[in-house]
């Protein structure tokens, strides 16, 4: 499979969101087209239908931050940025998300400066082996996003108050899809509640 330059109509937006175009090769018979903005930068690539977001990342643009854990979407370590939103790139076809802006682990600093989160998770050592850290800081971020939206979790739909502050048992249910091996939770626990504080 090919990973192709952006041109023409890939840079100028031409193709509508959406609009997936068949790769017509006896080679690429099960090739198609597809176009992603992937931190920030434009990619129109031929692939293969069955590609997932996870194999597109790590093996066609090499960028090898986004982890492969347990492949079944179970472990969190695969967790992505894809339009604003966390999810589990082991079970995303890329295929299914032409048009899509994507931030991955390494997208996530601007101009040398870490995200809040990354900071946190270094200043807190929210990690030990570092193979889950990127997929716990994608998901932090989206989770915070989601919580000050005010998005229902299993422990708020239960209370009959109103929380103002993400405490430990919303975040734990927030978090349950990320697994750390290492069992850092306590580390990676103060590192997503300190940024929850400074950015309430």
């Amino acid at each position: 499979m090919l990973n192709v330059p952006p041109t023409g109509a890939a840079v100028a937006g031409q193709r509508p969101r959406g609009h997936l175009r068949a790769v017509g090769t006896e080679a690429s018979q099960h090739g198609i087209e597809v176009q992603l903005t992937v931190n920030g930068t434009p990619h129109q690539l031929e692939l293969d239908t069955r590609t997932t977001l996870l194999d597109l990342l790590r093996e066609h643009l090499h960028l090898t931050g986004t982890k492969k854990g347990c492949d079944h979407g179970q472990c969190g370590a695969c967790t992505i940025l894809l339009d604003g939103r966390r999810v589990l790139s082991c079970l995303s076809l890329a295929a299914s998300h032409d048009g899509a802006d994507i931030t991955t682990i390494e997208g996530l600093s601007q101009e040398g400066q870490l995200h809040p989160m990354q900071r946190a998770f270094i200043d807190h050592d929210g990690f030990q082996c570092g193979y889950c850290t990127p997929g716990q800081i994608c998901s932090a971020i989206g989770m915070l996003q989601e919580w000050k939206a005010g998005w229902p979790s299993m422990v708020t739909m239960e209370r009959t108050e109103h929380h103002p502050h993400l405490d430990i048992a919303d975040l734990r249910e927030r978090m349950a899809g990320n697994l750390c091996r290492c069992s850092a939770y306590p580390n990676i626990r103060d590192a997503i509640l300190n940024v929850a504080r400074h950015s309430a």
